[in-house]
């Protein structure tokens, strides 16, 4: 991982919204890089600086609130290298469990299938606050893997009092690929988003975090990740 320098942005690839993507179709579809291999490698990323963080503390914990996209699956994924280098993961699914496909639900299965500790939050407005201090009680970490770069719009009330409460708990978050709730291409809040101590983002820095400086705020110090396939070589592949 390499970490962004916001005062040599030129230094570094910088995508939009629908540069990712464009980028994501053409390792999948192009190169047949299959999409769990893309995920995997994602999800390591994080765990490994998760990992790094966590040195010396014992018995370390973990949240890590899942929704049910691919930003979801990476967070699967991450639970799973930090359960093999002895820290506890507690998967939280924030949202309905049946529409978590693809790729996410591979590793989701995987999960399950290792018997990872696994919770669902009820998103009615109001319960959220108790059932979030549950979850991360003893925890030494939280882990963002609630919205990926594709969040447009304004956030739903119920996800709105998520971010909220999740930032009150006074906890270093890790934001994975970009934190939950702020725009892709302008860097603000959705109107709110998480204010992540570390932004694990893939393949490029975001365009909202060049285009907005006040967005540091929300991403903390932003690492790049590789997803197994760097940008610069899709432009020599045309």
């Amino acid at each position: 991982m390499k970490k962004f320098d916001p005062t040599k942005p030129d230094k570094f690839v910088v995508m939009s919204r629908r540069e990712v993507r464009s980028f994501d179709a053409w390792a999948i579809n192009d190169l047949e890089i299959p999409g769990p291999c893309l995920m995997e490698n994602a999800g390591r990323s994080c765990a490994e600086l998760i990992i790094a963080e966590l040195e010396g503390i014992d018995n370390p914990k973990v949240c890590i609130f899942c929704g049910i996209g691919n930003n979801g699956g990476d967070g699967y994924v991450i639970a799973r290298h930090l359960a093999c280098a002895g820290i506890e993961p507690k998967i939280v699914i924030c949202g309905d469990k049946t529409r978590i496909k693809g790729d996410a639900r591979i590793n989701l299965n995987i999960a399950e299938g290792l018997k990872l500790p696994i919770d669902q939050l009820d998103i009615t407005p109001g319960l959220i606050a108790v059932q979030v201090k549950t979850f991360t009680n003893g925890c030494n970490m939280l882990v963002d893997a609630l919205f990926g770069t594709g969040l447009r719009g304004e956030l739903a009330n119920p996800y709105r009092e998520l971010i909220n409460t999740v930032n009150a708990c006074n906890l270093p978050v890790l934001a994975v690929d970009i934190p939950s709730g702020l725009d892709c291409d302008t860097g603000r809040p959705l109107p709110e988003a998480i204010k992540a101590a570390h932004t694990v983002t893939f393949a490029a820095v975001k365009k909202g975090f060049v285009e907005d400086a006040d967005s540091i705020k929300y991403t903390g110090p932003v690492y790049v990740a590789s997803i197994g396939v760097e940008p610069h070589l899709a432009g020599q592949a045309q």
